[in-house]
């Protein structure tokens, strides 16, 4: 296939979408009321009003990149702009709220970042140990339930108990879940779950005909959660760089060349025009009317 033609089914273009409010669409007022019961703050409609509640992605992943080129590019150092990424995700995760999304999955740390500069990844271990000390009462009063993804293995101990309780302080919320991939790896992940898949057939628990595409997923770190709907992918890079391969299997793909802290609402919503208006056939083809 031809970079160009690649370029145009991955690349952002200009969202073509009538303009038309659907505030007074009964049908369109019905499904956000839908979304209202679970989440009371949500406001689908009021966000965006020309995109149907029902054409919403429930789960959106996203590759939060280009922190360390927008400080770069300002002579800042890249710590700064980590910081500033920090910034843009509390935007994000509130403006996903109003919009009524179920699933948000933000990749924070892959295992292959560990190979950082020792200075950088201290630094990013004590933003992420800020950033939840500092959301707690915010999931809390939005009734945000936390999760994480990735090996426990590695983290420094205060991460991984402020990781446990976030997790067990949230677990009953209801509105929508945020889920942190930290020192995560879709190959390690994937590796694990056929581990632990072969330890239950070795130990006569599971036989090789009863293993199937829903066994494996139920022992993959997201047992549980919807895959993805949309994955988006900041500051223009064109790979999906070992996150989510199995989950991400029939997710459309947006690619923007913003860099991550420049990320705002008004760039969520274009992604989310451009998801409401991709005809997903999940490999069948497309029903005559």
């Amino acid at each position: 296939m031809p970079f160009a033609r690649l370029g145009k089914l991955l690349w952002p273009t200009k969202a073509v979408h009538t303009g038309r409010s659907l505030a007074d669409d009964a049908d369109a007022r019905a499904a956000a009321a839908v979304i209202k019961d679970r989440n009371p703050k949500a406001d689908p409609l009021g966000r965006i009003p020309d995109v149907h509640p029902r054409a919403l992605p429930r789960h959106i992943a996203i590759i939060m990149d280009g922190n360390g080129r927008w400080a770069t590019r300002r002579r800042l150092p890249r710590a700064l702009g980590h910081r500033a990424g920090a910034k843009a995700v509390r935007v994000i995760i509130e403006e996903i709220g109003k919009l009524g999304i179920e699933f948000v999955t933000l990749y924070s740390f892959s295992m292959e970042n560990w190979k950082r500069p020792a200075d950088e990844v201290q630094a990013l271990m004590k933003l992420y140990n800020e950033q939840v000390d500092l959301q707690r009462d915010e999931f809390m009063t939005n009734n945000i339930r936390f999760l994480q993804i990735g090996r426990r293995e590695g983290l420094p101990e205060e991460c991984l108990r402020r990781r446990d309780d976030l997790v067990a302080l949230t677990k009953n919320n209801t509105a929508g879940t945020l889920v942190l991939a930290v020192n995560y790896g879709s190959r390690a992940e994937i590796t694990d779950a056929v581990r632990r898949i072969a330890t239950g057939v070795q130990a006569g628990q599971i036989t090789p005909e009863q293993i199937d595409e829903a066994m494996v997923a139920e022992n993959l770190d997201t047992a549980g959660i919807p895959d993805p709907d949309l994955l988006i992918r900041t500051a223009g890079e064109m790979r999906l760089s070992n996150y989510l391969l199995w989950q991400l299997s029939y997710a459309e793909l947006y690619v923007t060349g913003t860099l991550w802290p420049d990320f705002g609402p008004d760039d969520l919503h274009q992604a989310v025009r451009q998801y409401a208006q991709r005809d997903r056939r999940f490999g069948g083809i497309k029903q005559s009317r």
